[in-house]
């Protein structure tokens, strides 16, 4: 039995599921479903990455605003986490503080690495993707506007 706040294993099984591909690396390929979505969480993504053999769960990246966490919930891995890379299974676990190292997963095992993925979901962020040189600034209200990080002029401190 299901409800709005509580889904089955069996309702979580049969969420739909969408195929994304990173706009910056078509090699950035996840079938994704959403049980945060389904529950009404709005502030907290709570998503089920089914990763491909051979691609890659998003674009190497970082948030300057928001943290993510990944749960491996099975198959294997590599998880590219600023200079290192550590191999990945079912059972671990990796925070990505905002601020922290990029970071992207790689599916290199043989069959599908599935990962439970979550964020935070804040109306503002900047994300950096250094393998591209780009850098995204998002705004709630306003498009998604992606830069060379290069022809960014530095204005100072905020403060």
């Amino acid at each position: 039995m299901s409800n709005r706040y509580h889904l089955t294993d069996k309702a979580v099984a049969s969420l739909p599921a969408t195929l994304n591909v990173h706009p910056l690396n078509s090699k950035a390929r996840r079938t994704i479903s959403s049980p945060g979505d389904a529950t009404g969480l709005t502030t907290l993504g709570v998503n089920i990455f089914v990763v491909a053999p051979g691609d890659k769960s998003t674009e190497y990246h970082v948030h300057a605003c928001e943290d993510e966490a990944v749960y491996v919930l099975s198959g294997t891995g590599t998880a590219r986490t600023g200079d290192a890379t550590h191999q990945i299974r079912a059972g671990d676990f990796i925070g990505y503080p905002k601020g922290g190292p990029a970071h992207e997963i790689h599916n290199n095992g043989d069959g599908p690495l599935r990962l439970l993925v979550i964020g935070q979901r804040l109306l503002e962020d900047v994300i950096d993707y250094p393998d591209q040189n780009k850098r995204l600034y998002r705004c709630a209200g306003h498009t998604n506007d992606l830069v060379d990080i290069g022809q960014i002029t530095p204005l100072g401190s905020a403060d």
